[in-house]
């Protein structure tokens, strides 16, 4: 394993001496960082590590993603299926992470659940906290938006200082304050997303925007519809 990372630290630095890029062979690296912090992790038990092999993984996809603009193999039918894109790469790998994250721990069954989990792990991603006011779910088309919250508060999911009820009627002047407790950071383990501050609030913005689209509203689409851009 020494051997490994003294040969990668060897091949980071050469490819920074080239005088031009090769974004495939910076995708390679990358994935071979990955591997080896993965491995690195798993020996250890150092979370720290694994966080590492996550951010070598994201660096990957991205650079693997510019290698095939430039190279022109993405064609036009793979492009965005939306019409508000995301404005980078790696918000693209984020929001991805995001929604693998929100299908492997949905702790209700339903589209419905799985839409409002989506929203609520966005709005709290960086602490696993967050603040949220009646529209914010009032816009998401739900059947039954203060069922939800009270199946989710009572299955721990989430957390509320008072009940659903007062969070669907909290404005932007006061609003709640909300706790995902499986998102909260702590010393010894690390937050399940690699993204800061200011990515997630991007991330949540375009996610509110699309899933609020008028076209989208005008038609009446289910939690299904708005949950799959």
């Amino acid at each position: 394993m020494r051997d490994e990372l003294i040969e990668l630290g060897d091949l980071f630095r050469a490819y920074q001496q080239r005088t031009e890029p090769d974004l495939a062979l910076l995708a390679d690296l990358h994935e071979r960082k990955a591997r080896a912090f993965t491995t690195w992790a798993d020996v250890s038990g150092i979370e720290s590590l694994r966080l590492e092999a996550r951010r070598a993984e994201q660096a990957a996809t991205a650079a693997r993603f510019q290698h095939q603009q430039r190279t022109g193999g993405i064609a036009d039918s793979d492009g965005p299926a939306v019409s508000r894109p995301l404005s980078v790469p790696t918000q693209g790998d984020h929001a991805r992470s995001v929604l693998t994250h929100v299908a492997d721990h949905t702790p209700l069954p339903g589209p419905e659940a799985r839409l409002l989990v989506l929203m609520l792990t966005l709005r709290t991603a960086h602490t696993g906290t967050g603040n949220l006011v009646g529209q914010d779910l009032t816009t998401l088309g739900l059947t039954d938006p203060e069922d939800l919250v009270e199946k989710l508060t009572g299955c721990g999911w989430l957390t509320l200082p008072g009940t659903a009820a007062d969070l669907l009627a909290s404005r932007p002047e006061n609003p709640t304050s909300i706790t995902v407790p499986s998102l909260v950071p702590h010393e010894d383990k690390a937050g399940p997303f690699t993204f800061g501050k200011k990515m997630r609030a991007k991330l949540s913005g375009w996610a509110q925007k699309v899933i609020s689209d008028k076209k989208l509203r005008k038609a009446k689409a289910t939690a299904g519809t708005r949950r799959s851009p």
